[in-house]
């Protein structure tokens, strides 16, 4: 394999490479499969239900029973001292205006239902749904155009679960957009301060700009073939794109400006780099790919989705880092450096000297002492892992406020919570309605029942809870309403709707949390002992890696609590968190270790330490800087789970990389010595004969201090 990437840089091989990439860009764009990408996504919170959850049973033979499936556009009219003769002749006056505009696959509005305070109305309408986003989005933009406001008093807002969808497609539209250009400018920003050339940096920014659109190509393939793509997991992977992408090309560029030290062909400085890179990125690489693949057992579709997703854009940047960027370079050459260009014989000290060699040298003298306190803080900040609360809900989904939920707080004022969602129930035998619709009504967490429609799989009725649809306390009466109906109409009655939905989601994503993460922890053990050949060093940095993960956590539910103000946690949290973390935590590990054990081959496991951090010290934490700051980027987007997700992962990248990777680890090490490569035969030979690291001239006497 390095054999085969160095040609990747060779006179002729760099022009080839690129014309491949090329082409291949130029054939996905004129196929538009970047552009039908954002197409193919599935918002909706039902498209990411298992085939075996109740409530997809239900939503299936709802579909059957109303012959399509719909939602419901609800206007909501309120006055707080009631409603007076001329707000009853408005509301009469838009009913028949919005009916007039006949709106595509919607249905007439309802005559209006008074509340029994007398302050409100609601009148409504379904729209039939068809996959498209703009079916529903059409609709409600127009008759909100139309209604909504407050009118000398009388207050108007559109909601239901149109109105919910059609803010989440809102939202969901510009999502991707919105974090590629924050995201391109954070790592424009950071490679600049990195490299302090106006020309360089260009070259990284160019790869990973292709790897993300031949990313977006084959995702929307992958949609086609039945992949379920939400934005969430889009805007995921294009976070891992350019996260990832840009670390592989950091430790790549450093390898080259060494090499155009030593070397004046750069030609052979670019194959020499990528050479000498390759494996690490590539086991780097192939770590991350794994631990993401196992989200593909999820349950839940959207997450399953994601696994693949997040495969794809990390093998596509590692793919582009290893080929593609160093044609660009083999072209470009050392030219492209300005104004520092390297040169031949200057700026050629042993790279295993400087800062990092000095903070090694430091931890050497107390590394128990360190090795403790490093531990000890974590530990602290573990303890914030008591705030930790996963009563958000789709109502708190948002970092703004929309239409659909100040809709839904103005209903409640009014009329019965659970009438902007009803929850859907089904009962397949006609003569058992009777039964199951007196259990309900005796059910006092019902406020209504009524039938909505009937058909060959039986009858649907729409039962609307006393409880806010959207809420926690919604989602916990679901098990006791599935009871309760069972009992009166038999097993094969089925209750589904959006309650219902986010219970089921939520209890596949609690499933799906304990099965994985014990899977990917696993799978990372099993490459450590592959790359360090021993048992004793993975424990320990598996274990340092949890504990990363575990104060991570506890700074990040506290800011959310405390900073942000958010009302909780996603369910889904702990899994993506943990999973981000595992793979990229262990990652720089693993370039560190890597190090050290071809170091500890040459020198001894204490000197092989102190050589390993040194030259793995400056490009890590580069690279831990620029990945934090991409995952950074997702709380520009106004959605409360990736503000979520992009806050730990920042958090929890830099809290490895200047803690765990570049602290704690080293101290183990120094304080274990060389049993740390237990049971390999570096635990039980001595110092190897290699050349004297005293003799170097980062450990003489004068520069060592």
């Amino acid at each position: 394999m390095k054999s085969l990437l160095a040609k990747t840089a060779g006179r002729r091989g760099k022009w080839v490479v690129l014309a491949v990439w090329l082409i291949a860009v130029i054939g996905f764009s004129a196929a538009q499969l970047p552009s039908k990408f954002d197409k193919v996504q599935k918002n909706e919170s039902t498209s990411f239900l298992p085939d075996k959850a109740e409530s997809t049973k239900a939503l299936k033979a709802t579909r059957a029973i109303q012959g399509q499936e719909s939602v419901t556009m609800l206007a909501v009219y309120r006055r707080a001292s009631g409603l007076t003769r001329a707000d009853k002749a408005t509301i009469l006056a838009q009913r028949a205006e919005l009916d007039s505009l006949h709106l595509a696959r919607t249905t007439p509005f309802s005559r209006p239902i008074f509340s029994k305070n007398g302050e409100a109305a609601i009148i409504a309408a379904n729209i039939a749904v068809n996959g498209d986003g703009q079916t529903i989005l059409k609709p409600v933009d127009a008759v909100r155009a139309k209604i909504s406001g407050d009118h000398a008093g009388l207050v108007t807002r559109v909601t239901g679960s149109a109105g919910f969808s059609a803010d989440a497609i809102k939202i969901f539209q510009g999502i991707n957009g919105t974090l590629l250009l924050a995201a391109v400018a954070i790592v424009f920003i950071l490679l600049a301060l990195i490299y302090r050339s106006p020309l360089f940096l260009w070259i990284p920014l160019f790869s990973v700009g292709m790897a993300e659109i031949t990313s977006r190509s084959i995702g929307a393939l992958l949609a086609d073939a039945g992949l379920t793509i939400n934005a969430q997991a889009s805007s995921i992977m294009s976070v891992l794109v350019l996260g990832a992408g840009t670390d592989y090309a950091l430790l790549l560029v450093s390898r080259y400006r060494e090499e155009l030290r030593q070397e004046e062909d750069k030609h052979l400085a670019a194959s020499r780099a990528v050479a000498a890179t390759a494996p690490a990125i590539f086991a780097s690489g192939v770590t991350v790919m794994l631990a993401l693949l196992c989200l593909t057992l999820a349950e839940v579709n959207g997450t399953a989705g994601l696994g693949p997703l997040g495969a794809l854009g990390v093998g596509v940047s590692m793919v582009a880092m290893l080929t593609l960027l160093p044609a660009l370079l083999a072209i470009t050459g050392r030219r492209a450096f300005w104004p520092f260009i390297p040169r031949v014989g200057k700026e050629g000290a042993d790279v295993a000297h400087g800062a990092w060699r000095r903070w090694g040298e430091w931890i050497d003298k107390h590394p128990r002492r360190v090795w403790i306190t490093s531990t000890v803080i974590l530990l602290i900040l573990c303890a914030g892992l008591t705030s930790f609360s996963t009563r958000l809900t789709q109502a708190d989904a948002y970092v703004s406020t929309v239409e659909s939920i100040t809709g839904q707080k103005l209903l409640a004022t009014s009329f019965p919570s659970g009438a902007n969602a009803p929850t859907d129930v089904v009962v397949p035998d006609r003569a058992k309605v009777p039964a199951v619709i007196a259990a309900l009504k005796a059910d006092p967490v019902v406020a209504d029942v009524r039938i909505k429609a009937q058909g060959a799989p039986g009858v649907l009725l729409a039962v609307a809870l006393k409880a806010d649809p959207y809420s926690t306390t919604a989602y916990a009466q679901i098990p006791g309403l599935r009871q309760t109906v069972k009992a009166a109409g038999g097993q094969a009655v089925l209750v589904g709707g959006t309650s219902a939905v986010e219970k089921d989601l939520r209890d596949a994503s609690a499933r799906d949390t304990r099965l994985i993460i014990p899977i990917v922890l696993l799978v990372v053990f099993v490459i450590l002992i592959l790359l360090l050949r021993s048992l004793l060093a993975p424990v320990l940095l598996i274990g340092t890696v949890i504990l990363s993960f575990a104060a991570t956590m506890g700074i990040s539910y506290v800011a959310y609590d405390r900073l942000f103000g958010f009302p909780g946690s996603d369910t889904g949290l702990p899994l993506f968190a943990f999973v981000f973390l595992v793979a990229l935590g262990i990652d720089y590990n693993i370039f560190l270790m890597a190090r050290v054990r071809e170091e500890t081959m040459r020198f001894g496991t204490e000197h092989g330490m102190l050589r390993g951090l040194a030259v793995t010290g400056g490009v890590i934490t580069s690279a831990g800087i620029v990945l934090a700051g991409t995952f950074a980027v997702l709380g520009v987007l106004p959605l409360v789970f990736l503000t979520e997700i992009g806050f730990a992962v920042a958090i929890g990248v830099l809290i490895d990389t200047f803690i765990v990777r570049s602290t704690l680890v080293p101290a183990l090490v120094l304080d274990i010595g060389k049993k740390i490569w237990w049971p390999s035969k570096l635990a039980h030979e001595g110092d190897p004969g290699g050349p004297s690291p005293e003799s170097e001239p980062e450990l003489a006497p004068t520069e060592a201090t």
